[in-house]
This record gives structure tokens, sequence and C-alpha cells, in this order.
């Protein structure tokens, strides 16, 4: 990956441990979303007229990415309205489990309106705490992120087939935005119903974009009421195809935001998925005992085997403003500090924050 780093001047003069808060923006993409606009500039209304056919590739290229159907590929400006507009066709007398401190913009949707909720915490028995609340209590929808955003725990995928295998009618939501772009992910070989993810983290497109992949038995539990004129699906001729992924685009898609999802999307391609999942697993398993030998991480995540690339050390004002007097990007994020790494982070600048940390005990 040593290589990939000059395509993103940030990590030229900086540690960047922040790609849970926001991915970064690589030349190659800054270039191309020049040319875009250069091209907007210049032919107007003219340009845009082929958005819906760039559009419609773009919805191919993420489905191809994901392994998901056309049709049931959706593109969404961010997690967050994709989920609310999601929602407003699902009947309220479901049953939600949700997860205690998961990202609000997953959790607040479905406690702003009238679903019969109860929750589990996240530690370091996750997935047992879920299979019991869904066995005892009917749970029909369980809605969690892949990863967390505080602290990086991962659910086990596997777990959620066995689960969906006991439980078929169980609805699985699931936020993707701190997961997809770090793995060889198969929504189609998935128990995940319904995945949505903004794309302006781990997926290096920027903001204004995200996606939702859906299973074709899932769209039965939904009535979606939203409808608009503007995303491409809506011409007459196809008023009776794709309603789902109509009404989940009622407005007009912005072609820049958008073409960048696709170029990212390409461009992590050309990387290549497994690449990228052995880097960022020898990143994790080198933080991950670091950490763990300072004393830093929070009893859930020591004892978990598989852990994302995202981390909550317990520190104080002092050591942020110390990391942040050294170069290195960060988050404060509930009682700690979140650290972050991605493809252009190395081993060596994981060393480098370990003795960082290691001269403030």
């Amino acid at each position: 990956m040593q290589h990939l780093r000059k395509k993103f001047p940030v990590v030229n003069h900086h540690i960047y441990a922040n790609t849970a808060a926001s991915g970064l923006l690589s030349d190659d993409l800054m270039e191309w979303r020049q040319e875009h606009d250069l091209d907007f500039l210049i032919g107007g209304s003219e340009v845009k007229g082929r958005a819906n056919t760039m559009l419609s590739e773009t919805r191919g290229v993420v489905a191809d990415f994901f392994n998901c159907s056309k049709d049931n590929t959706v593109l969404i400006p961010n997690f967050t309205i994709g989920l609310n507009l999601l929602l407003e066709g699902l009947g309220q007398k479901e049953k939600v489990l949700l997860l205690e401190g998961d990202y609000p913009s997953l959790n607040w949707p479905f406690e702003s309106r009238s679903f019969e909720i109860k929750y589990v915490p996240i530690s370091k028995a996750l997935e047992t705490e879920i299979y019991e609340a869904v066995s005892e209590n009917g749970i029909t929808v369980l809605a969690l992120s892949v990863v967390q955003w505080l602290n990086g725990i991962k659910i086990d995928l596997e777990f959620l087939k066995k689960l969906k295998v006991e439980f078929p009618n169980l609805l699985i939501i699931a936020d993707g935005t701190q997961f997809l772009g770090t793995s060889d992910f198969d929504f189609s070989e998935s128990a995940i119903d319904l995945l949505g993810a903004s794309a302006y983290k781990w997926l290096l497109s920027g903001y204004g974009n995200g996606l939702m992949l859906i299973k074709e038995e899932a769209k039965k539990r939904f009535d979606l009421k939203s409808k608009g004129y503007g995303s491409g699906r809506n011409m007459v001729a196809y008023d009776n195809k794709r309603t789902f992924g109509k009404r989940l685009e009622p407005g007009h898609l912005d072609t820049l935001n958008f073409g960048s999802l696709q170029f990212s999307l390409d461009f992590l391609k050309k990387i290549g998925l497994n690449a990228i999942e052995t880097h960022l697993q020898d990143l994790s398993k080198t933080a991950k005992a670091n950490f763990m030998e300072l004393g830093l991480l929070e009893g859930a995540v020591d004892a978990r085997e598989c852990h994302s690339t995202i981390f909550n050390i317990r520190a104080d004002q002092k050591v942020f403003d110390k990391l942040s007097h050294e170069n290195v990007v960060c988050a404060q994020r509930g009682d700690g500090i979140r650290l972050s790494f991605h493809i252009y982070n190395t081993i060596a600048e994981i060393e480098a924050v370990t003795n960082i940390l290691k001269k403030l005990k």
C-alpha cells in the first residue's frame, strides 16, 4: 500500500488516524471532479442531460462491487436520509432490537417513531446478547451497525447468518458506513436484508453520496410513500418498474457526488479488496496489541478476537492535545480518543502513535 500514500496529500504532513470521521480525498478523484465541473461549466444542461445514463452506470458499478442486483441497488445522498425514507414504510407493529450506544443516525430514526424497542449492550458477548433478546422478546427487526462508531467492535457476520437461519422472518437492517470499503463484502451471501451506508468514510468518495442494498424478499415488509420525478427512474415508461428503488430516490441525484462514488469504487477495485482487507487486518492486529499492552482498551474490545481498525483509547484532554501537537489527526469520542486507520496508514505510523502514548504514561 505504500505507493498509494502519494495519492493522499494529507499523509505527507500528518498521521491521519481519523477515517472513522472522514475519509480522505485522493489526487485522482480531485482531478476527476475538476474535469466534471469544467464540463458542466462549458456544457451546461447538455452535460446534466446525460445524468440518467451516468447514474444508471453508477448503480451498476455499486451493484457489481457488493454483489447485489442492480434493480435493488439504490443511490442515496447519505445513510440518514435513506433510513428515514425507509422507515416511513415499515409497519409500526414491528418489534425492534437496537444496540445501546449505536450510531445516533441509526437509533434515532427508530426511536422517533412508534416502534416497540428493546436494547442490548455492546459487550464482549454481543452476539449472545442479541441471540437471547431475539429469542426471548419476539423481535421482528434487528437494526445495527456492522462496525461500531465509538469503539470499532464488529458484529460477527457468520453469527448473523446463523441467526437468520433460526429466525428466517427476522428483518436485519444494517448501517455499513464504518464497514464498507474495508473488506471484500458479498451482500447476496450475507444475512443482511437491507444495508445502507454513507460513502465519505472508508469508501473515500467525498460527501453527498451513499448507497442502499436490498434483498428482494425484504421489500415485501415495506409500503413506501415517497415519490418524485428527479432520480431518473421516474419516467412514465418505468412507472411500474423498480418501484421500491424509485421511492428511495425521489429527487435529483448529483452527478458530481455519485460520479465520485463510481470513481472511488473503481479505484478500490483496482487496488483489490483482498489486498485492502489484508493490510487493514495487519494494522488492526498491531494497533490492538500495542494499545492492549498499554492498558488503553476497554474490556469488551480486549476480549474479542476479530476487530476493525477503529479504536477508542482511554485518554484525556492532555493526551489529545499532545497527539494533535505531534500532527496525529484523531477525534475525541465518548470518554476517550478514537483512532482509526485505513489504506494510507502504515505499521510505522501505529508504532509512532504508540511511542507518543508511552511517553505520556
